[in-house]
């Protein structure tokens, strides 16, 4: 691990795994709503979402999936860490109150480029929710200047 307790590309190999999760709570949903403008009446609307399939009113898509970049930026690979894609298919709602648990594998490394492949997926009470892949690009001992060097190896 590094000084900011993520992993350096250097560090990382096939298999390794971490996870994180979040209860999705009424406030998260209102905020999401506020702070994307995604108002759509199936996440902020009880009475509408009662007559939909889902029964009620259920978390938006995005919101849900970004439990993953909290696995992926606090635990791995860790802070540092820049996002450059997501591939997500969702399979089931996340309801208000639900716990997403979201975990990431590293599936490859490609070191000419410092890029990571990690394979994504949610749960919610050990029901797949959402799956996909990520790539992103952590830190790297070899992309850090020299007085960032130094701070690494005292």
């Amino acid at each position: 691990m590094n000084e900011l307790s993520g992993y350096d590309f250097e560090d990382l190999k096939p298999g390794m795994v971490a996870s994180f999760a979040k209860t999705i709570t009424e406030a998260d949903i209102v905020m999401f709503a506020g702070a994307t403008g995604d108002n759509n009446a199936v996440h902020i609307d009880e009475e509408f979402a009662r007559g939909t399939q889902f029964g009620g009113r259920i978390a938006h898509g995005m919101l849900s999936a970004s439990v993953i970049s909290a696995a992926i930026a606090g635990r791995l690979p860790g802070p540092g860490t820049i996002y450059l894609g997501q591939n997500l298919r969702f399979k089931a709602p996340v309801k208000p109150g639900d716990t997403v648990r979201a975990t990431v594998t590293v599936r490859e490394l490609i070191p000419g480029k410092c890029r990571v492949v990690l394979d994504t997926v949610c749960t919610v009470a050990g029901k797949v929710v959402i799956d996909g892949e990520a790539v992103v690009m952590p830190t790297s001992l070899g992309k850090r200047s020299s007085a960032e060097l130094s701070v690494v190896t005292r």
